[in-house]
Parts: structure tokens; sequence; C-alpha cells
């Protein structure tokens, strides 16, 4: 095949055919002036011409993002998530305070208060299961999802850090490793979500829950005291299955941003998917605390 710098007559070694070129000046200097081109075929130079110049445009204009393309993109679902995250530390300080009396350090709080606790668990559960089931997601509902959920984790977290010094130091580095070394493991390829997987997960979600409200039961109906059946080495063990389980929830999580950007999901997708991972996020924060609290309550 002829290199494409000799069939251009602009690249061409033979001096007469670069005077040949369309809209070249035709001189005798190298023989016979050249017959001009057709009237089509300036034509189809004014198309060609017109094209380069749309295709350069296009490289040349930035990237289009979510908002002119109406899609999901992966950089607008990392923002809504950054804003819920927001949203939820916000009402979690004001959770800490209110549990603590007022105070910022649970060293100086001289009684503690349930309310942000129970009010986060009672409106971050009601919203929780509208956002889950609702076909279409909706902003406010989840912004105030966030919003209760914040209240409830400020109000655990305060608790536990006034029975346990530096609990929640320990807590959320342990998170933070978690979600970091699963979106590392999910980027690489080396973690996938399956249908295979996702059915076992929602087998043990299932087995979890009978479990958790059973425990519940008994702990209030005085049957048993302190973590129930979660005491000891068994709510340990419990607690580290269900740090894999939050764990492959993420994982699902992230790929169900991967496929709505592929298929071109709508842009409004962002705050469902956004919603999952601050879900999922807050309940692995909230059994490595607990897991936490049962060690160092069995020292």
């Amino acid at each position: 095949m002829a290199s494409p710098g000799f069939n251009n007559p602009v690249f061409s070694p033979d001096p007469r055919a670069v005077r040949s070129y369309p809209g070249a000046p035709r001189t005798a200097q190298y023989g016979t002036p050249t017959t001009p081109p057709p009237a089509d075929q300036f034509g189809q130079m004014g198309v060609d011409a017109a094209a380069n110049a749309q295709m350069e445009g296009a490289f040349a204009a930035p990237p289009a993002g979510a908002h002119q393309t109406g899609r999901m993109t992966i950089e607008d679902t990392v923002m809504k998530t950054v804003l819920l995250f927001a949203v939820l530390l916000v009402t979690a300080a004001v959770g800490w305070i209110v549990t603590l009396g007022g105070s910022l350090s649970p060293a100086n709080a001289t009684s503690l208060s349930m309310g942000p606790w129970l009010i986060g668990v009672i409106g971050g559960g009601i919203l929780g299961l509208v956002n889950a089931f609702k076909k279409n997601p909706s902003v406010p509902l989840i912004v105030a999802y966030a919003a209760f959920e914040g209240l409830f984790v400020g109000g655990i977290s305060a608790y536990f850090e006034f029975i346990y010094p530096s609990i929640i130091v320990q807590a959320t580095l342990a998170t933070v490793a978690v979600v970091g070394v699963t979106l590392a493991l999910f980027m690489s390829g080396k973690v996938r979500a399956t249908p295979r997987g996702a059915k076992i997960l929602m087998i043990a979600m299932i087995g979890y829950l009978v479990f958790s409200v059973l425990n519940l039961v008994l702990s209030m109906t005085g049957v048993v005291d302190g973590w129930g059946l979660r005491s000891g080495w068994i709510g340990i063990a419990i607690g580290v299955l269900v740090v894999f389980m939050a764990a492959y929830s993420l994982v699902m999580d992230f790929d169900m941003v991967q496929q709505g950007v592929r298929n071109g999901a709508p842009r409004k997708f962002a705050w469902q998917a956004a919603f999952g991972i601050m879900v999922t996020v807050v309940w692995l924060y909230v059994e490595i605390l607990r897991m936490i609290a049962i060690l160092r309550g069995s020292d």
C-alpha cells in the first residue's frame, strides 16, 4: 500500500503534481497548464472542509458533562455522594452535641440524651424504605434521609464515645480502610458483582435481619442482657460476617454506577446510586463501631 503522503498531491515528490492540486496556480514552469477541476469537485471540497472544521471544533470543545447530556456520569455521581455525606456530617454534629447535653467533649458531658438517636432511627428508617421502593429517585426525600441518618450517626457515636473514649477514631479509620480497599479491588477488576453473589447476599441479609430483630426482642423483654446474642466471640464472628456483607454490598453499589453510566441512564439516577452508597457506608460504620465496642467491653 502506498504511503498516504504520496497519495496526497501536497506531499508528492513530483513538483508537477504539487502544481496540479486544486487551487494551485497554473503556470508553464513545469509543463502544460492543468485542466481546472469540475465544479462539483469544488462543492465536495467545501463539504469536506466543513466536516473537518466541525470535527476539529468537537475535539477543541470541553467534554460534555451530566448537565449537557442529561445522562448519568461517574463525576456527577461522586459529587452527589459527597453532597449527601456533607448533609449527614452537619446533622451528625447536631446529634452529637444534643446527645451530650450541649457539650462538645464527651468527657465534659454530665448526661446523655437518646433523642437524636431515636429520631434518626425512626425518620431514617421510614425514609429509607420509601426511597428504596420508589421507581424514580426523589431528591428531597434522599436529602431528608441523609439528614435523619446524620442525627442517628451523631447520636450513637456520641453515646459510644462517652463509654469508650477514642472509639470513634478507630471505627472511622476502619470504615475508610474497608471502603478504600473495596473500591481499589473493584476498580482493578479483581472483585465483581455477579447474580449469584447478589442472591447469596440477599439470603444473608434476610437471615441477619431476622437474627437482629430476635436479639432486640430478647433484650427488651429481659431474656438476655448486654449485647444479647451478640456477646463475646459470637458477636465478633457475626460482626466480621456483616462487614464482608457490607463490603460486597458496596461492590454492588459501584457496579450499579458503572452500569448506569455505560447504559446511559438518566442523570437523576445518580441520586439513587449516591443514596445506595451512603446507606452501605453508614451500615458498615455502625457494624464496625459495634464490633470494637464488644471487643473493648470484654477487656
